[in-house]
């Protein structure tokens, strides 16, 4: 697009040449060309997942529960028992991973319970290869 001005006047001052520079807009469509190419190929990544197929197998032996509590001051109860100290609930826990099938393991925290005492439950339960281990009892916490 272009707009010549003549001269309108008998003047010496040379004709006026308006054009508008299209170097900036080139740049900024190419800019933008370079960012769909890259970000193209990005969306089309893929995971490859191996499942199951069919229905999942029946199991007619229900996994046995373990009720770990944990409460306000920090005392532990094993289905309701209270355990002495730190090693016997290491010892109870190491049985549990031996175990075949391993039983499953509900952690119960009371909801004043300072975090270091359900953590260190955890990590025992962690560090022994106790693999099935769930928090059970968070709607206390939703207040």
């Amino acid at each position: 697009m272009a707009m010549n001005i003549g001269p309108g006047s008998n003047s010496d001052e040379p004709e006026i040449l308006i054009d508008i520079n299209t170097t900036p807009l080139i740049d900024v469509m190419l800019v933008l060309l370079i960012m769909l190419i890259i970000t193209i190929p990005m969306q089309t990544h893929a995971v490859k997942l191996d499942l199951p197929n069919g229905p999942p197998p029946v199991t007619t032996v229900l996994p046995e529960v373990v009720r770990i509590d944990v409460d306000f001051d920090g005392t532990i109860l094993w289905n309701g028992a209270v355990v002495a100290d730190r090693s016997s609930l290491e010892a109870r826990l190491a049985m549990i991973a031996r175990a075949e099938p391993q039983p499953e393991v509900h952690l119960r925290p009371n909801k004043l319970v300072t975090y270091k005492h359900v953590a260190a439950v955890m990590a025992s339960a962690q560090h022994l290869g106790v693999t099935k281990v769930g928090i059970i009892g968070g709607e206390q916490f939703g207040e």
